[in-house]
């Protein structure tokens, strides 16, 4: 074997050996979940909360980017974020659904307490068209105080040839009590 081919196949074994691995985006460099951290052990206490919220938040997985209906697929993010200085807010559902209105699937086991001024973040992969274009999400929000304004919003990227686009999508409240 010569030496070119041989120096080639070594510099590309990393190339291939990190395609392989999980890039969640959630899971830190020791291989952990961080998004684990903020389950709660015990189930939210629904006499305590004074706040409850659900909100839909639409995603879009893909676009339409010309007549011949030519789509263009999307990474997806979507950021749950505390603005509370003070007070903690309880996430107890993260739901992923898709065009038909179909669960694709539960992001949470367990309800998640968010600190005050925390964020969460959900990545919906580009290759991952489960969604389609009408796809998605339905959170669930408590808090022990009314004071609370939590933002959630949608990050959709793309591109289209050598041109990238971005743009954001708002949660819609659909219950307050």
């Amino acid at each position: 074997m010569n030496n070119k081919l041989f120096l080639s196949i070594i510099l590309l074994i990393p190339f291939y050996l990190s395609s392989c691995l999980n890039h969640d985006p959630n899971i830190n460099k020791q291989g952990e979940d961080e998004l684990k951290t903020l389950e709660m052990e015990t189930p939210i206490n629904k006499d305590e909360m004074v706040f409850t919220d659900t909100m839909y938040v639409p995603i879009y997985s893909d676009v339409y980017i010309d007549a011949s209906n030519l789509k263009s697929l999307l990474a997806a993010t979507l950021s749950i974020r505390n603005t509370s200085f003070t007070d903690s807010l309880f996430i107890s559902v993260i739901d992923y659904y898709n065009t038909n209105g179909n669960l694709v699937r539960n992001y949470i086991d367990r309800p998640i307490s968010l600190p005050p001024m925390a964020s969460i973040n959900y990545v919906i992969e580009r290759e991952d068209d489960t969604g389609g274009s009408g796809a998605n999400f339905i959170v669930a929000l408590q808090a022990k105080t009314k004071n609370v304004k939590p933002l959630i919003q949608a990050i959709m990227i793309g591109q289209n040839g050598n041109k990238g686009f971005s743009f954001t999508s708002e949660a819609y409240s659909l219950k307050k009590d």
